[in-house]
């Protein structure tokens, strides 16, 4: 009903920076790891002979670690040069990470998430990821034991030297307050046909779907995963919180319609739980760890600006992030195949015609998403405009509603 059903299918099926790539294939890249002996920083070591560098030594019984009982911490490795990165390899020690971000940066103070896990097991995780910089940096954010965290491998692999895309421009950023205030504005009004998103905190329902219940800023689903993921994560900020009993029952409904074990009681707990800060900040979390920030890099990377970024987003949400020809990396797949980004020396505008020309020729294969107002009479007229950066006023519509922001 609001178009978001395949983002909660697709997201408890694949990460998004699985998909990613510049046409259909992953990219080759180096056999050799370019993380090998380069310079480390950590944010802590246990000791002078669990230093950073031990992680990168090529030496699988040395190893980096954290000092105990404390969150967050990261290692963080300077691979010398500008880096097409494609794969992180991590070899853990007894003390894992449970919850953690693989990060890349140009110049070591921002950073992009490229993969994020909150369910690490330990051992070794061999990640296919889709970022671009000098720097790599694990973070870890929730301990897998009582202790620190400990890496016997930290490799990085991808292309050296690759080109630098093109920088975004200052101000056309989405991450900045304001635009990300935007970005969510224009989605809830095509979503919810208003510009308030936060009253969706609350909503949650069954819409027939075959997917269970949908709930939450960004449509969770009970029968897809990321409603499980949300609710853990809620549990694992507030353990004592109104939901946490329903997790035995998420866990066996997912991947089915099924509302045992849930029903009203879940649906007024979670209407109870929606009143909470913690519940709120939860599902802030969870759209942007899955959705936003992975969306927001991956269109950086492609050196769009504030409107561009918005335009992946805004694809995800309704699209979900698969590689088949309706999801997210299929209609940028067929954008490719018609124009080139600026990371790779194309023009903007018309790279992101290309975009929303694949979008709209997706949406038509849906009796959901025939409308396709959202892209022709919102996206289509600040591209028309010239706003790239995404700037207000911004006037359009959605359905034929009309909707304003104003400056």
């Amino acid at each position: 009903m609001h178009g978001l059903p395949a983002l909660g299918e697709a997201a408890s099926r694949r990460p998004l920076t699985g998909i990613w790539d510049d046409g259909g294939s992953t990219p080759p890249g180096s056999t050799d790891d370019l993380a090998l002996n380069r310079p480390v920083k950590t944010s802590s070591a246990e000791s002078s002979s669990l230093t950073g560098a031990k992680a990168v030594d090529g030496d699988p019984a040395t190893r980096w670690a954290s000092k105990e009982g404390t969150d967050p911490q990261w290692i963080q490795v300077d691979l010398g040069a500008d880096t097409d990165i494609n794969r992180v390899r991590l070899t853990w020690e007894d003390a894992y990470a449970k919850a953690y971000t693989v990060q890349t940066s140009q110049d070591g103070s921002s950073w992009s998430t490229v993969y994020s896990t909150s369910a690490g097991d330990g051992g070794t995780d061999d990640l296919t990821v889709s970022g671009h910089g000098r720097y790599v940096r694990v973070n870890g954010t929730k301990r897998g034991t009582s202790y620190g965290y400990s890496l016997y491998g930290f490799e990085v692999y991808g292309k050296a030297g690759a080109s630098t895309p093109p920088p975004v421009k200052s101000g056309a950023d989405l991450t900045d307050p304001a635009k990300k205030e935007i970005a969510m504005e224009l989605v809830s009004s095509a979503e919810n046909s208003s510009l308030d998103w936060k009253a969706q905190y609350t909503y949650i329902e069954d819409i027939g779907d075959g997917r269970g219940y949908t709930g939450g800023i960004v449509g969770f689903c009970s029968g897809t995963g990321d409603m499980l993921d949300l609710v853990e994560h809620y549990t694992d900020l507030k353990p004592d919180n109104v939901l946490a009993k329903y997790l035995p029952a998420l866990r066996k409904v997912n991947g089915s319609d099924s509302h045992s074990g849930l029903g009203s009681a879940f649906v007024s707990a979670w209407h109870t739980a929606a009143k909470d800060s913690v519940f709120r900040q939860a599902q802030d979390d969870e759209r942007d760890r899955v959705y936003f920030d992975p969306a927001v890099a991956r269109a950086k990377a492609d050196g769009l600006q504030a409107l561009g970024q918005f335009a992946y987003y805004d694809a995800i949400v309704m699209h979900g992030p698969g590689d088949d020809a309706t999801s997210f990396g299929g209609i940028r797949a067929t954008a490719l195949r018609h124009a080139k980004p600026p990371s790779q020396g194309g023009d903007e505008t018309a790279y992101l015609n290309a975009f929303l020309d694949a979008r709209v020729a997706a949406m038509k294969t849906e009796e959901a998403h025939s409308d396709t107002s959202r892209v022709d009479t919102e996206q289509r007229v600040f591209l028309k405009d010239g706003n790239l950066r995404l700037d207000p006023p911004l006037r359009w519509k959605v359905y034929g509603d009309p909707y304003e922001i104003d400056g």
